[in-house]
């Protein structure tokens, strides 16, 4: 895998491309404007999506997705809601490599994983996934970071963990691709509720009974999606939860601590350049809880904020309401 592809010129995007340029392997990165991948070949930095940050001299930017066609390794990293388009065009340059998600989410109204949808618009290439505690930011900076990649093909798992480990990214193998995706997807709607937390005023004994609720929620609903349950207690469940609920990088945490504030969706989206997960993925947990019959609190509570229009106070006033019970999974 000597040809790197990497689809989604964000934040994410960006750090992905220096981590396997920095292998002194040859990248190409697509984003979808044209302006901005000009800007990016201009300057050698994502100056929007990761700003300070040099791009390594042997990533090539494009917004040609034919560019990518030759790539023995696609790393797919689209807002969540731009997966099905992304891999719609993708499919058309009849792609030959590998392709690996790295984004967090669930599509609305199918419930579908991106690698579900990824494998829908490209069913003859194989599919792998990689979640964890793993901010652009840090990674970029070169920080020690761990992480996941779910693999159904043990082979192919180790080809792909020795092809994108880095000097300090460190990734680990698993073949349950669905908990994999399902912890990274659902880690976000508890980061909002946890930075409601935060704009109320909370400290920390509140922070940690609600990150332990959110555990058991996430293994409660992830497990009736089709994740294993140890998966959960690994690096994209807790490990990605706490990072998320607890990072000033976290946006999905930004977006909570300021609907805890008093602030509207509508206020917090239109000043926000980069996408908060948490909120799209907050509508489809929301609908997958409903479909299989879970009880999902804290999904609830974030999916009132944002989508009923309750204030934070109010949805605290009815969780602290509820019937006590035995503390379980």
């Amino acid at each position: 895998m000597k040809k790197i592809g990497v689809v989604g010129a964000g934040g994410w995007g960006t750090a992905l491309a220096n981590l396997m340029a920095a292998k002194g392997l040859p990248v190409t990165l697509w984003g979808y404007e044209a302006a901005h991948v000009e800007e990016m070949r201009a300057t050698r930095e994502n100056s929007v999506f990761l700003p300070g940050i040099r791009l390594l001299d042997n990533i090539t930017p494009t917004c040609d997705m034919a560019d990518l066609a030759d790539a023995e390794l696609l790393l797919v990293v689209p807002p969540s809601k731009g997966m099905r388009g992304v891999g719609e065009r993708l499919a058309s340059v009849k792609p030959q490599g590998v392709l690996v998600s790295f984004t967090k989410g669930i599509e609305q109204g199918s419930g579908l994983r991106m690698s579900q949808i990824l494998s829908a618009t490209m069913p003859d290439r194989p599919v792998a996934v990689l979640s964890g505690p793993s901010h652009a930011e840090e990674v970029a900076r070169g920080m020690p970071t761990a992480v996941v990649l779910g693999c159904d093909d043990p082979a192919l798992a180790t080809r792909l963990q020795h092809a994108i480990t880095g000097q300090a990214f460190r990734v680990y193998t698993s073949p349950d691709v669905a908990g994999i995706e399902l912890g990274g997807a659902l880690k976000n709607i508890f980061a909002i509720a946890a930075g409601v937390s935060d704009g109320l005023g909370f400290g920390d004994n509140t922070k940690a009974a609600l990150v332990t609720r959110a555990l058991v929620e996430l293994i409660r609903l992830g497990v009736a999606l089709g994740g294993q349950r140890q998966t959960f207690r690994g690096l994209s469940g807790i490990g990605d939860l706490m990072v998320t609920c607890f990072s000033r990088h976290s946006r999905n945490r930004s977006v909570g601590e300021r609907l805890g504030r008093g602030e509207t969706l509508a206020q917090i989206s239109a000043s926000m350049q980069m996408v908060a997960e948490g909120v799209p993925t907050a509508l489809s947990g929301f609908e997958c809880a409903r479909k299989f019959g879970v009880e999902t609190p804290i999904i609830d509570a974030v999916h009132a904020m944002l989508y009923q229009e309750k204030s934070a106070r109010d949805v605290l006033v009815e969780i602290l309401a509820r019937e006590p019970k035995p503390e379980a999974d």
